[in-house]
C-alpha cells in the first residue's frame, strides 16, 4: 500500500512526503444513540494512535475497503490527514438494519460528536467523499454544532428526491440498478463482473409491476426500492430530512468544494446546491468535467480537489483556495473555463420547430405533427446521465428512426456555437389522453449525419385536460457546457418517453408499485407563431 500511495501521489501531482509508517486501526465500534454500534477504520498518518489532530470522516454503505479505503483514505493519510471511514448502519459489519437514507442524520451527528470527544481528535472535523458518501455529509453538515471545518462533495446533492422522480417520472434504470447492487454487495464474489446478473437486472427494470423489480432482479426484497416505489407520485414529504436536506442548506456555513460531470445524474441538483449556497451568502466552488458518474477519469480531479481543500483548511493557508468559483470543461473544445458564477452570463437564443422537421431562428407558419405512444412498445432511451450502463453521448439513430420520436434539425453552423448554462424547451401539444410524459433532447449532428445526445429533460403531465385542449409545457433540460462545432447541426427530439431510464407512462391512475397495463396515446406537437414550440439555448461568447 505505501507503494500505491506514492504512485498515486505522483499521478495527482501531490507533494512528496516522507514515509511516516502509516497504519490502520480496523473494526473499532462507534456507539449510536440507540445503542447500535457502527464499525469504522482509522487511518493514522504518523502511525501513532495517541497523536491528536484534525480528522476527516467518510461514512459509506459500500464497505470500508475498495476505492474509498484503499485509495481515497490511504492517499489522504499519505498526505498527513487522519481519516475515519465508517460503515453506515446495517452494512459491512455495522449493527442495525440497512435502509438507505433513513438514519444518516442521527447516526452521522452521533458519530461526529463521538469522534470529537476522542483524545486523538483536536476538535477539528471535516467530511469528504462522493455520491452516497456525499449524501452522508449533507445529513450532518447543516445540523452539527460546532460546524464541520469543511465538506468535500463529489457527484452528490443535498436533495436526492429529484433523482428518484425526475420531472415526476420514476428513474427505473437508476433505482433498480442501484437496488440490485446494494442488495447483493455483501455476498461472496460480489465485486466480480456477472453478465448474467446484469441481464437479469435489466429485465427487471423493464418489467411490470415495478413494485416487484427487486424480487425479479435479485430474488429478494430491497427495502430502499420498496420505499422509493411506495412514495412515487406522492407529495407527502416522506423524504424530507431523509434523502432531502435542501431546506437546511441556507443555514450551512461550512466551507465546501464540489466536483461533478456533465453526464452525472446529480449535476442539475448539485448546481442548485451551489447556487443556493451563494444566495445565502456562503459561496462554494465547483468543478465540472466531461464525465459520467464514477468515471475513472474523474478520480484524479476529485482526489486532488478534496485533498487540496482539506490540507489548506487544516493548515490555515487560504492561498491554495484562491481560484474561480466555477471551473468547467467546455466539451469538444479542449478548454477549461473559469467563471465567477453559475450560470455564467450568456445570451438566450430561441430556436423554433417547424412543420417540415426544421429547427429555425424564426417561427414559420402554423403546423402540427402527431405520433402514437404505446406503453407496450415504449420509446427507448439511448445515452445520457445514468448511474450504470451505456451513458454519456451515443449515436441516436435507433431512437430517431422510430415513428414515436419527432426530429427537428437546424442548418449547418457557419461557426462554432458555445452553449453554457441552463436550457429549457417550451412545447405546445394536445393529446388523446391527459396523462403523458414529454421528453425533450438536444443533439449535435456531425457532418457524417450521426446524431449525438447533448442534454435532455422530462416532465410528467398529470393534470386533467380535454382531448382537443392545447397545453403549453415547459421542460427544463440538464445544464451543459458544450461546443457545437462549425459544420455541425443542432437537432431537437420530442417524444413521450426514454425507457427504461424513466418508467413507461401507462396513462392510468394506478399506483407505480402495482400498475401492470396501460393505454396508448396519440400526441400532437404544434408549431408556428400561434403555438411557438421552442428550445432556448444560453449562447456564450468570450
Amino acid at each position: 500500500m505505501p507503494m500505491l500511495t506514492t504512485l498515486l501521489s505522483k499521478l495527482l501531482g501531490l507533494s512528496e512526503r516522507p514515509n511516516r509508517a502509516l497504519s490502520i486501526i480496523k473494526d473499532f465500534p462507534i456507539p449510536m444513540l440507540d445503542g447500535t454500534e457502527l464499525l469504522a477504520d482509522r487511518y493514522l498518518p504518523h502511525g501513532d494512535p495517541d497523536a491528536s489532530g484534525p480528522v476527516v470522516l467518510m461514512r459509506t454503505p459500500y464497505g470500508r475497503g475498495g476505492v474509498l479505503g484503499r485509495i481515497h483514505a490511504n492517499l489522504m493519510a499519505g498526505q498527513g490527514l487522519q481519516v475515519v471511514v465508517q460503515s453506515t448502519r446495517g452494512s459491512f459489519g455495522s449493527q442495525g438494519e440497512f435502509r438507505p437514507f433513513q438514519t444518516e442524520r442521527e447516526d452521522g451527528v452521533a458519530t461526529a460528536e463521538w469522534i470529537r470527544q476522542q483524545p486523538w481528535c483536536d476538535g477539528r472535523l471535516a467530511m469528504a467523499g462522493g455520491s452516497y458518501v456525499g449524501h452522508t455529509q449533507w445529513a450532518v453538515g447543516p445540523y452539527l454544532e460546532p460546524p464541520l471545518e469543511a465538506m468535500c462533495l463529489a457527484v452528490t446533492t443535498s436533495n436526492f428526491v429529484p433523482n428518484f422522480y425526475p420531472g415526476g417520472t420514476f428513474a427505473a434504470d437508476d433505482m433498480v440498478s442501484w437496488s440490485a447492487i446494494i442488495g447483493l454487495q455483501e455476498e461472496p464474489f460480489a465485486a466480480l463482473p456477472k453478465p448474467w446478473q446484469l441481464r437479469r437486472t435489466q429485465a427487471a427494470m423493464r418489467g411490470l409491476p415495478l413494485g416487484r423489480a427487486d424480487q425479479a432482479a435479485i430474488g429478494k426484497e430491497v427495502k430502499f426500492l420498496q420505499d422509493v416505489v411506495a412514495h412515487a407520485g406522492q407529495d407527502d414529504g416522506y423524504w424530507k430530512g431523509r434523502a432531502d436536506h435542501s431546506e437546511a442548506l441556507p443555514t450551512l456555513t461550512v466551507p465546501t468544494t464540489m466536483v461533478s460531470g456533465w453526464y452525472d445524474p446529480f449535476l442539475k441538483a448539485q448546481l442548485e446546491d451551489f447556487k443556493a449556497l451563494g444566495a445565502a451568502g456562503h459561496p462554494s466552488r465547483i468543478t465540472i468535467g466531461s464525465w459520467r458518474h464514477g468515471e475513472p477519469a474523474s478520480l484524479k480531479v476529485i482526489l486532488s480537489d478534496q485533498i487540496g481543500f482539506l490540507k489548506a483548511t487544516f493548515d490555515g493557508d487560504p492561498a491554495p483556495l484562491q481560484r474561480a468559483p466555477v471551473r468547467i470543461a467546455l466539451q469538444h473544445s479542449g478548454q477549461w473555463l473559469d467563471f465567477d458564477q453559475w450560470p455564467p452570463p450568456s445570451n438566450p437564443v430561441e430556436f423554433f420547430t417547424t412543420g417540415r422537421g426544421k429547427l429555425a431562428a424564426k417561427a414559420a407558419e402554423s403546423s402540427a405533427e402527431s405520433f402514437d405512444y404505446s406503453p407496450d412498445d415504449p420509446t427507448p432511451n439511448i445515452g445520457g446521465p445514468l448511474l450504470m450502463g451505456e451513458s454519456k453521448q451515443r449515436d441516436n439513430a435507433a431512437r430517431e428512426s422510430r415513428p414515436d420520436v419527432l426530429v427537428y434539425s437546424g442548418e449547418p453552423l457557419e461557426q462554432h456555437l458555445d452553449v453554457i448554462g441552463e436550457l429549457q424547451a417550451t412545447i405546445f401539444l394536445r393529446s388523446t389522453h391527459p396523462k403523458l410524459d414529454v421528453f425533450v433532447r438536444l443533439c449535435d449532428v456531425d457532418p457524417q449525419g450521426v446524431s449525438w445526445n447533448v442534454c435532455d429533460g422530462v416532465l410528467r403531465l398529470t393534470d386533467p385536460a380535454e382531448a382537443a385542449e392545447v397545453r403549453e409545457v415547459t421542460v427544463q433540460l440538464d445544464p451543459t457546457g458544450y461546443r457545437f462545432q462549425a459544420g455541425h447541426r443542432l437537432r431537437l427530439q420530442i417524444s413521450a418517453g426514454a425507457w427504461p431510464r424513466y418508467d413507461r407512462n401507462l396513462g392510468t391512475a394506478e399506483a407505480l408499485a402495482t400498475a401492470s397495463s396501460g393505454i396508448p396515446n396519440r400526441i400532437e406537437i404544434l408549431s408556428g407563431t400561434d403555438h411557438p414550440t421552442t428550445i432556448t439555448l444560453p449562447i456564450w461568447k468570450p
